[in-house]
């Protein structure tokens, strides 16, 4: 069977709603609690690729960490822009499932379940 990994935070409805449906569905998944475990930038790259979404896609600008480390700033390279979510995890968008190559945000939930069909 293919690896299934849910990266979670517990505090986000839409992350435990992910959680819920996996449960409901009897499939195991490794859980990432990536606040507790944060990603490292060639995992959070990896990530990027099997989303297919830029850096900037997968922050959440609604963070304000996300004004007070600057990050509007529209000449950020990709790098710089994976670092700030190593350096703060809260900035990563949620949740996310990944299954094999492929992985999905979770908003809406229904992007989960295409990616499980």
């Amino acid at each position: 069977m293919t690896d299934i990994t849910l990266y979670h935070y517990s505090g986000c409805s839409k992350s435990r709603a992910a959680l819920a449906l996996l449960e409901e569905r009897g499939i195991q998944a490794t859980v990432v609690h990536y606040l507790d475990t944060p990603l490292n930038a060639q995992h959070i790259s990896a990530l990027l690729k099997k989303l297919g979404l830029s850096a900037r896609e997968l922050i959440r600008s609604g963070e304000s960490i996300y004004s007070e480390m600057a990050l509007d700033n529209p000449d950020l390279s990709e790098t710089e822009l994976i670092d700030a979510m190593v350096q703060a995890p809260i900035l990563i968008q949620r949740p996310i499932l990944e299954v094999g190559s492929r992985a999905a945000i979770g908003r809406p939930i229904d992007n989960l379940i295409e990616l499980l069909a």
